[in-house]
């Protein structure tokens, strides 16, 4: 049965490319993975080293325990949760659930949370998230920079760490919400072009990058090439819902600035047809 509005707006606590747009990033990497050309390409992944250092584990353990009770305690992460429980969202979430009663959570390109604070507050918020809503399911997570020692602790907050690298072609069968702040335009790309049919857009919910942004850019550097690697972005505005986060204080700026919810609702098969952009 699907799940209702009411459901949604419950806190359960049972449940423990090729171009970018350049935003600031204070001190964090760019996450970006190799753009590949068909399915055959992804190939079977795991981290290079295997090394198991206790200390260097339970050092980054902390880290991620005291990251999350900051996000947890932070007007941010309360005026969000609110944010969830407006009508334009649940509306939108129980949509993308249809009948099911969860959804699962996919993170591409979390970054090192062992080297820098910005992935650490975006993966907390993801936990925290989890944990507060019982619509959310399973969490798995992939980046082609993690180490041994960042999957281990992943894997202590309750993530599955993916053994393909995927490269954002995930294939939305079921309600999924996809969980990539500040990834790289070719990423979101790929997940749209894997998903570009009526239906499975209709099960996609994105949590990343606001489109709208990506759409400002192109009008004011109009480019051939731009448009053409970012073309999959550009034509789903027409039929997205983007609700942007307020991100409040300079702590979650370089982390979630400029992200925003998508909620896609295609109707019409004419509706996925290109046109001059």
């Amino acid at each position: 049965m699907a799940a209702s509005a009411k459901n949604l707006a419950v806190l359960d606590q049972s449940n423990n490319g090729d171009w970018t747009v350049v935003l600031p990033r204070r001190g964090r990497q760019r996450k970006t993975f190799p753009k590949l050309r068909n399915r055959e390409d992804q190939r079977t992944w795991s981290p290079t080293d295997q090394a198991n250092d206790t200390i260097r584990e339970s050092k980054l353990l902390q880290k991620m325990e005291i990251c999350i009770k900051k996000v947890e305690s932070s007007q941010f992460y309360r005026t969000l949760i609110d944010e969830l429980g407006t009508t334009p969202v649940l509306e939108s979430l129980n949509k993308a659930l249809a009948s099911e009663s969860k959804m699962e959570m996919v993170i591409y390109g979390v970054g090192s949370i062992e080297n820098y604070e910005n992935p650490r507050l975006q993966l907390s918020l993801a936990i925290l998230l989890k944990r507060k809503f019982s619509w959310i399911g399973s969490l798995e997570v992939f980046d082609p920079i993690l180490s041994a020692t960042e999957c281990r602790v992943m894997e202590s907050f309750g993530c599955s760490i993916l053994s393909v690298n995927e490269e954002g072609r995930r294939c939305a069968q079921k309600a999924t919400l996809f969980f990539m702040p500040h990834c790289e335009a070719g990423l979101y790309n790929n997940l749209l072009q894997e998903n570009w049919t009526v239906e499975l857009l209709n099960h996609v919910v994105l949590f990343g990058n606001s489109f709208e942004i990506y759409g400002q850019f192109v009008s004011e550097f109009k480019s051939s090439p731009v448009v053409d690697s970012a073309k999959y972005i550009l034509a789903s505005r027409k039929f997205t819902r983007e609700i942007k986060i307020k991100t409040l204080s300079d702590d979650y700026f370089g982390a979630f600035h400029d992200s925003s919810w998508h909620f896609f609702s295609p109707v019409s098969p004419t509706e996925l047809q290109f046109t001059d952009l």
